[in-house]
């Protein structure tokens, strides 16, 4: 069954946190559409520019489908993200919906800012922590809870990825891509020594 991903980018996102993700989907052959707050071309937080595939204001809600919608975090990223209404109202929606919603670093704090986290546990960057509502912020590196699937930062974003495809019912491609992409090795080297 095709699976249809979009993430959100806004200026200032956390280049890794967006690029790592988008990659291992579409090695899983996820459709995934980037889409952007405001113009066409979004510059990260260091600098390097990525394309959209659509702006967020032209997407129907009403009739465009997502298995999954990701916000990526980095500041001042998620301050744009929180500050649209378009992904206030998006977030809103898709939470309703039953979508799976994933944030990674500081984007968990958007959700909050949507309000739809109170019933939920979320893992975020440490700075972040404090800054979130729900007192069920947790020290993770994935957490799923009910639709709402969070990761803690940048050093996280393959695991994230991979949880993601888990999470939309295509286990043996993320346990193909752990390993063809040499992240069990790392894995294991890194913890078995």
């Amino acid at each position: 069954m095709h699976k249809r991903v979009m993430v959100i980018l806004a200026p200032g996102f956390e280049e890794i946190e967006a690029v790592a993700v988008i990659d291992i989907l579409r090695r899983a052959k996820v459709s995934v559409q980037i889409c952007s707050t405001e113009k066409e071309f979004v510059t990260g937080s260091h600098n390097i520019t990525i394309k959209s595939d659509a702006r967020l204001e032209f997407i129907d809600l009403n009739n465009d489908e997502y298995d999954l919608i990701y916000l990526p975090g980095g500041v001042p990223g998620v301050n744009h993200l929180a500050e649209s209404e378009d992904v206030m109202n998006l977030l809103k929606k898709f939470n309703e919906d039953g979508v799976l919603i994933g944030a990674i670093c500081a984007a968990p704090w958007v959700l909050d800012q949507a309000g739809i986290l109170t019933k939920h546990e979320v893992t975020s960057a440490p700075t972040f922590k404090d800054k979130i509502s729900p007192k069920s912020c947790v020290d993770e590196v994935f957490v799923q809870s009910g639709n709402i699937l969070t990761s803690r930062g940048a050093g996280t974003s393959l695991e994230m990825g991979f949880k993601i495809l888990e999470t939309l019912g295509l286990e043996e491609d993320a346990k193909k891509l752990r390993e063809d992409m040499q992240y069990n090795f790392l894995m294991d080297k890194t913890f078995n020594h």
